[in-house]
């Protein structure tokens, strides 16, 4: 199998802002074309759109809870980076609060059915989407997953972004293991709490010196390492790394 090392095409999900604006950045720094997908923030997704170095890049909008739509975007994606996809981070996510004391049956399983649809079905449809089209190519691939550390410390406020998290990780090593003989690595991130503008309100006064204190180094992470470690598990030099979970939260959290 033979993955190109740059000009690949890439398609990034929930790239409007934060991590996905990041990875954006990362993968057209090293010199791929990127689909920048968004779901409602159009305007932010075209700054997104805007920041990219290099050319042949393209935004693709749609609602990937809806099974039609997800295979709506990875077409449209295909078509605009030149009829194929070679790499496919899933990123697009939500986490909205929900501690079980606080909340009402309905609201609760209505957002439970949320975090569901977007986080996990919606990563499994893309998988099957981007994987086929990478296999029918011939020319292997890389699907990179971004999961969460609260998929093993737990969310106690957020606890089906917690249980999505890790069925992402699970799915990611299903993956690794079937697409594998085809030359597709597959591979998660678990990053712990990491800046970008969604939680900058965070970072101030107590809380932000309690979240800094979560890590030996005394601060959070940053979206551009979170990136960083994507682009390399995308890499063909990567491949070894297929199935695996990847820490990235400063020894906050240390598993056994």
């Amino acid at each position: 199998m033979n993955l190109p090392t740059i000009g690949r095409r890439v398609l990034i999900s929930g790239a409007s802002r934060g991590l996905g604006r990041a990875l954006a950045r990362a993968f057209a720094e090293n010199g791929d074309r990127v689909a920048v997908h968004y779901g409602s923030r159009e305007e932010e997704a075209r700054a997104t759109l805007a920041s990219l170095s290099g050319e042949g890049h393209v935004l693709v909008g749609g609602d990937l809870s809806d099974p039609a739509g997800a295979a709506d975007v990875a077409g449209r994606a295909a078509e605009g980076l030149g009829g194929g996809i070679d790499v496919l981070v899933n990123n697009a996510a939500v986490n909205l609060p929900h501690p079980l004391a606080d909340t009402s049956y309905d609201d609760w399983a209505a957002l439970w059915q949320r975090h569901v649809s977007v986080n996990l079905l919606a990563t499994a449809n893309l998988s099957h989407l981007a994987a086929r089209r990478m296999i029918d190519q011939g020319t292997g691939g890389r699907i990179v997953n971004i999961g969460s550390r609260g998929a093993f410390r737990g969310e106690p406020d957020h606890p089906a972004y917690g249980a999505t998290k890790a069925a992402v990780h699970a799915l990611g090593q299903s993956l690794a293991v079937s697409l594998a003989p085809h030359g597709i690595a597959v591979a998660s991130v678990a990053p712990g709490f990491f800046e970008t503008e969604r939680v900058a309100h965070r970072l101030g006064g107590a809380e932000g010196e309690a979240i800094r204190a979560q890590s030996p180094f005394g601060r959070a992470g940053t979206a551009e390492e979170i990136a960083a470690a994507v682009l390399w598990l995308a890499s063909p030099v990567a491949e070894w790394a297929s199935g695996t979970v990847l820490d990235l939260n400063g020894a906050s959290h240390l598993r056994t």
